[in-house]
């Protein structure tokens, strides 16, 4: 029969018969459906942190990426690496990095510089708020 391809695959201890009885084998699918992201207008975000054409990195930036920590950076390393092996995760959850910034002793005490939008309510709090 045209179409019909026969494979064994093993899955464990017992071999499986697979049989294939689609004849679209040699099609080309076009996957790319929905608008093209080129096309789309771009907007500009404090969020986007890509660096394009005349765009360099920051001191900071370059130094972080070529290891070179500030204290500070150097300090939430280690308090993330203690989290995670005192908790026993390999993966903290951003509520576990959030719960570590604020042990550390970091307060939201300014506005946000970043525009998150109308659905979210910028705060402040005092400085010797509790951490949770």
């Amino acid at each position: 029969m045209r179409g019909t391809a026969t494979y064994k695959v093993s899955y464990g201890r017992y071999p499986i018969v697979v049989i294939d009885t689609q004849d679209n084998h040699d099609e080309v699918v076009d996957r790319r459906g929905g608008l093209d992201r080129r096309e789309i207008e771009k907007t500009e975000s404090d969020l986007n942190r890509r660096r394009g054409p005349g765009r360099r990195r920051s001191d900071f930036l370059r130094a972080a990426e070529e290891g070179e920590m500030t204290p500070g950076q150097f300090q939430f390393l280690m308090a993330i690496n203690a989290f995670k092996q005192a908790n026993d995760r390999s993966f903290p959850t951003w509520t576990d990095v959030l719960e570590v910034v604020r042990k550390l002793g970091y307060r939201k005490t300014q506005k946000s510089e970043f525009d998150l939008g109308p659905t979210v309510d910028d705060w402040t709090e005092r400085p010797d708020a509790d951490a949770f």
